[in-house]
């Protein structure tokens, strides 16, 4: 069962989101807060496995309270927000926020999200990531991962790809998790999508 914590200084928006995930067979709301100082007190008393919170919001806004959390917890933070900007999004990457999300996307996209999140993947909103790279030409990857991720594109398989750069298969699940995370995507077929729009496989 995933625990989870949520943070929202909008009440009907709180209640509706704790109505919402409380439906799905795996997930658990534990404790709601209405600002970013009960939610850091939430996730050290009830321990959860997942916090998401607002960014405005009273007390201490939720890039505070991930800032301060970062050190203190295992617990991962989500940031489900209105604000689209650039700089709101370069902080809470700093803080070590595993998803940045916007409101306005459906609540199945954030129930996937905080799957894909438990399963130690990142999740950023796609126009945020854009905010990113809108000025960034250059390939982030190093040469050994964009091997890595051109294989992948092939439709190699961990294994294949393994044995033609003569490495172990997890040293590749290594390279592809650190792929998705420079990326700032959630799987193999985004990855492989936002390195052909770039233009870096050539």
């Amino acid at each position: 069962m995933i625990r989870i914590v949520i943070a929202e200084d909008q009440g009907m928006l709180l209640g509706a989101m704790n109505s919402l995930l409380n439906l799905e067979d795996d997930m658990e709301v534990v404790g709601l807060a209405k600002n970013g100082e009960e939610a850091i007190e939430l996730v050290h008393e009830l321990k959860p496995d997942i916090c998401i919170m607002d960014i405005e919001m009273p007390v201490k806004t939720g890039l505070d309270a991930a800032e301060e959390l970062r050190e203190n917890t295992t617990c991962k933070i989500i940031i489900l927000t209105t604000f689209a900007r650039p700089g709101y999004f370069e902080r809470a990457r700093k803080a070590g926020v595993r998803g940045y999300l916007l409101k306005d996307s459906p609540i199945e996209e954030l129930v996937h999200s905080i799957r894909v999140i438990m399963d130690g993947r990142r999740i950023y909103a796609p126009e945020l990531v854009d905010f990113v790279y809108e000025d960034e030409s250059e390939n982030p990857l190093t040469e050994r991962e964009s091997q890595v991720l051109e294989l992948v594109a092939k439709g190699k398989t961990t294994k294949e790809i393994a044995a033609e750069l003569y490495l172990s298969a997890g040293t590749v699940r290594n390279y592809i998790s650190t792929i998705l995370d420079k990326l700032g995507v959630g799987n193999r077929i985004e990855a492989i999508s936002r390195f052909k729009e770039k233009g870096w496989n050539k």
